[in-house]
């Protein structure tokens, strides 16, 4: 009789935690305001300690505007018994400099836009319709988020 060896669970290393922060396209944000708690996903990219993203005016920015401490996990999950999970600390930053804030696009648009299924798709898709409407009619706020600790897990 063959007995199935036990799932190893562990720590990931330091060039692990980079690793799985910079492959991965979707992360969530918790965030902490007036006695509320709130935790939602958003599209990254991740880069020098950071995680830059982009949102229209809601919750989750009205949340970090008034307390910009944040916990931000991402995960790669290929099965029950198999997965990387990193969880990090960090502080919200709205980026205001125009270079910067086209510069962070110009990473998202990069980094984000491979994974879309239709051509008529765009990196604001989930703030607006219409692209064009970012400007006009939406706001767009870019942000970063500075990393301050980090920690993951893994089962395999």
């Amino acid at each position: 009789m063959k007995f199935k060896t036990l799932a190893m669970l562990g720590e990931l290393s330091e060039k692990e935690i980079e690793d799985l922060l910079t492959e991965q396209v979707i992360g969530r944000i918790a965030c902490y305001a007036d006695g509320q708690l709130y935790n939602v996903p958003i599209n990254y990219v991740y880069g020098e300690g950071y995680v830059y993203a982009h949102s229209a005016l809601g919750k989750k920015i009205a949340m970090m505007r008034k307390n910009p401490e944040i916990c931000f996990e991402v995960d790669n999950i290929e099965s029950v018994f198999r997965w990387k999970s990193v969880i990090a600390w960090g502080r919200f930053e709205e980026i205001t400099d125009i270079e910067e804030k086209q510069m962070v696009m110009q990473r998202l648009i990069h980094r984000i836009m491979p994974f879309a299924n239709n051509a008529p798709d765009h990196p604001s898709h989930g703030i607006t319709e219409n692209e064009s409407d970012i400007g006009d009619k939406v706001e767009l706020i870019v942000y970063k988020i500075a990393l301050t600790q980090k920690t993951g897990r893994f089962e395999n």
